[in-house]
């Protein structure tokens, strides 16, 4: 009966310790405007970190950026709290990170969708433009006119990737294709207003397009919804937002910001965490489009066919999709 006292202390102990070590690692996300519950690219990330919290046990501190002046304050208290790694959300707190990051060099910093440069700085970017040429290739076999539309959130060369990207698509299938564009804003704001993102789409509508992405955010549940009104196709970015309107939702352009913010929080707890750029297009599943029960009455095989073929081509090097980012102009 003393033996297993003993053991039983034995285990009391190790189990304390462990329990302690595992709330010693307390990684942190920075959500940016939008908020996590966006449907879109900030709600994709707060799905990673779950999935990590739902794994392990471990929580994460949070905060969600209402407005542009809480950036840089909210990473700062991350870091002066301890939390490690702290995970920015969304190329405008770059430059947050980069001062932050500076001043506390023991802490590892990551970021999605933007770039900084320093030795504890993990830059986690994606090629929008891949699977974005994907989805204006689907955007065209579905269309009965010709005319397909694009609504992006705030005008920045990002977007215009998504953009471009999509027009190269749409034009491969068809060199008469015709892509209508608005951007949505030039400020934040413009990731945040459903309103005026049904807005636009109904004007691409009326002059004729028959299928709209949205590249937008939160501002793009209107684009959804007002295709679903209008009894027009759309797509969905970032997370997928095939189930939103099923029968008229044709896909949704997959940006798998979920796996690098699992990623993130995992490779922060098991040592394997580094610095430097992480770039993940086709090749690496880090972009694509989503089929599932909700679009599949939608896509035919030969559309499948067709798309997996170029899908393979981007890989293999023998379709070069432009980036508008590498140079501010979209060559097809």
């Amino acid at each position: 009966m003393k033996n297993l006292g003993r053991i039983a202390a034995v285990l009391t102990v190790a189990l304390g310790t462990t329990a302690a070590q595992a709330q010693d690692y307390t990684p942190a996300v920075v959500f940016d405007m939008g908020g996590k519950f966006d449907k879109s690219f900030n709600e994709g990330v707060f799905n990673g970190v779950e999935q990590f919290k739902t794994e392990t046990g471990i929580n994460y501190r949070e905060f969600e950026v209402t407005n542009e002046t809480q950036r840089e304050q909210a990473i700062r208290r991350m870091a002066q709290r301890g939390a490690n790694p702290v995970l920015g959300v969304g190329f405008a707190q770059a430059d947050a990170i980069g001062k932050v990051a500076a001043e506390f060099p023991d802490t590892r910093f990551s970021l999605i969708d933007g770039v900084v440069d320093a030795p504890n700085v993990q830059s986690i970017v994606f090629k929008e433009h891949e699977g974005s040429f994907l989805v204006g290739m689907l955007a065209v076999m579905a269309s009965e006119t010709g005319k397909v539309g694009f609504v992006g959130g705030m005008d920045i060369p990002l977007i215009r990737r998504f953009a471009c990207g999509y027009e190269q698509g749409a034009k491969y299938v068809s060199k008469d294709a015709e892509v209508i564009q608005n951007m949505t804003g030039t400020t934040p704001a413009a990731w945040n207003n459903p309103g005026r993102g049904a807005e636009l789409a109904k004007s691409q509508f009326d002059r004729g397009a028959d299928v709209v992405y949205a590249a937008a955010g939160a501002t793009g549940i209107g684009v959804l919804q007002a295709a679903a009104d209008n009894g027009k196709y759309a797509i969905g970015v970032d997370s997928n937002q095939n189930h939103l309107h099923p029968g008229t939702m044709l896909t949704s352009m997959i940006k798998r910001v979920d796996v690098a913010a699992y990623n993130t929080f995992m490779s922060g707890k098991d040592g394997s965490w580094k610095p430097g750029f992480n770039v993940l297009g086709l090749a690496e599943g880090g972009v694509g489009w989503a089929l599932d029960e909700h679009n599949a009455d939608l896509i035919s095989e030969d559309m499948k066919a067709v798309v997996e073929k170029a899908r393979e081509d981007i890989i293999a090097g023998k379709i070069v999709v432009h980036d508008y980012m590498a140079d501010d102009s979209c060559t097809y």
